[in-house]
């Protein structure tokens, strides 16, 4: 095989970074220290990690391109060169509260609809949070939950730094909030999302099932009714009931195979 080409779509130095920054930081700060750093599954996340990125970049490469035309059909030039012409501070935070509403919207579908949550299960069905978790995703969850909250991104006219700014911080945000750390960022845990909120999100718990549904702003949450987050401990237990099966190839099959055996 030609190395070149499989490092051609492997970000080595961005992964590397990555590792060098949650590595120490989940070794100093464990929510569950317990947990190794090797821990279970750990080989089929990475696997997520490389192959993914393709399926879910052409994705939303798509998407971005269809918001943009969408832009440029429906909504008014002098509108969009008004929203680019706002300071740079007010974009961003525009842009990354509407898009965080357009999210918390999406995932809730996800847990709702029968359908969509077959495909979201493989995200839950990890039983040890880690940054390398958050790469556990079904390529069609990315992209309709992230699509989703990429279009008024491309379609309202916001700059192109507004756009860095937001990719960068929900990338990195998106890696803390599944990293096995115990951070709740005191007084601000209910203004932007911690570890913590998200991992009760993630939590084997009926009692805190369907609930936390925000990626970065818990006041989604707060406002339709879905916040829930004890900042004294940490979930037991991660994970769902459903029979997720283990390795890449079968996860990403397996929402298709369930689908087909209900309707059989």
């Amino acid at each position: 095989m030609d190395m070149d080409w499989l490092l051609g779509f492997i970000d080595v130095k961005a992964i590397l970074i990555v590792i060098l920054i949650f590595g120490p930081l989940e070794r100093m700060l464990p929510a569950r220290p317990q947990q190794p750093a090797l821990r279970r599954a750990w080989t089929t996340d990475a696997v997520h990690c490389v192959v993914n990125r393709i399926p879910i970049g052409i994705g939303l490469g798509l998407v971005a391109a269809l918001s943009i035309w969408l832009g440029d059909a429906a909504v008014p030039a002098s509108f969009r060169a008004s929203v680019a012409a706002q300071p740079l501070w007010l974009q961003t935070v525009i842009l990354m509260l509407l898009a965080d509403l357009i999210f918390y919207a999406m995932h809730r579908l996800f847990h709702t609809v029968p359908a969509l949550w077959r495909i979201h299960a493989i995200h839950h069905s990890i039983s040890d949070l880690d940054w390398l978790a958050a790469y556990r995703i079904h390529p069609l969850d990315q992209i309709l939950t992230k699509g989703a909250s990429l279009i008024p991104a491309f379609a309202l006219g916001f700059s192109d730094a507004a756009l860095a700014i937001f990719f960068v911080v929900f990338q990195w945000h998106t890696l803390l909030l599944h990293s096995n750390v115990r951070i709740g960022f005191g007084p601000f845990s209910w203004l932007v999302a911690s570890p913590c909120f998200h991992h009760w999100h993630h939590a084997n718990d009926p009692a805190h099932w369907n609930r936390n549904f925000a990626a970065q702003f818990p006041l989604w949450d707060i406002l339709f009714g879905t916040a829930q987050m004890r900042r004294d401990a940490m979930p037991d237990r991660y994970g769902i009931e459903d029979p997720v099966p283990p390795g890449y190839g079968r996860q990403m099959v397996y929402p298709f195979q369930r689908e087909s055996k209900d309707a059989a």
